[in-house]
């Protein structure tokens, strides 16, 4: 094989490479531009590890930031965005009080219950009437 035959092959090994991340969801979307920070798991929203994700009554119905800081973000974890991430649809990133981003789901920031130990569960709905499921 020439230099240009060997050039030839990894310009096109590295171009399917890059377009290769760009298709996984099994809709066919392309999901390198913009990935969905949850999924829908049995009618409820879950994290990619299909851990339950939840939300707060006391952040607001369409709410710039969290109100779950401190202690209440160690036993409610909230569902962090990345760097760089932006809104698209139903979700969108809210600043926390550290500078953090976390993501939102129709105006209301998400969170992880520290006492769920595997997916599925759900043991986090309903605690001091102020936490639910959250559901598309």
């Amino acid at each position: 094989m020439n230099i240009l035959q060997r050039s030839t092959l990894l310009l096109a090994t590295l171009i399917l490479t890059a377009c290769g991340g760009m298709y996984g969801k099994s809709d066919g979307a392309m999901s390198g531009l913009h990935h969905e920070p949850a999924m829908v798991r049995d009618g409820v929203l879950t994290n990619d590890a299909g851990m339950t994700l939840y939300t707060f009554d006391r952040d607001p119905a369409d709410a710039s930031r969290s109100v779950c800081n401190g202690q209440c973000a160690v036993n409610w974890p909230p569902l962090m965005a990345k760097a760089g991430s932006m809104a698209s649809g139903d979700w969108k990133v809210v600043r926390r009080d550290d500078g953090s981003m976390q993501w939102a789901y129709k105006g209301k920031p998400l969170y992880l219950w520290i006492k769920d130990a595997k997916p599925g569960d759900k043991t986090g709905d309903g605690v001091n009437g102020v936490w639910h499921v959250a559901r598309p």
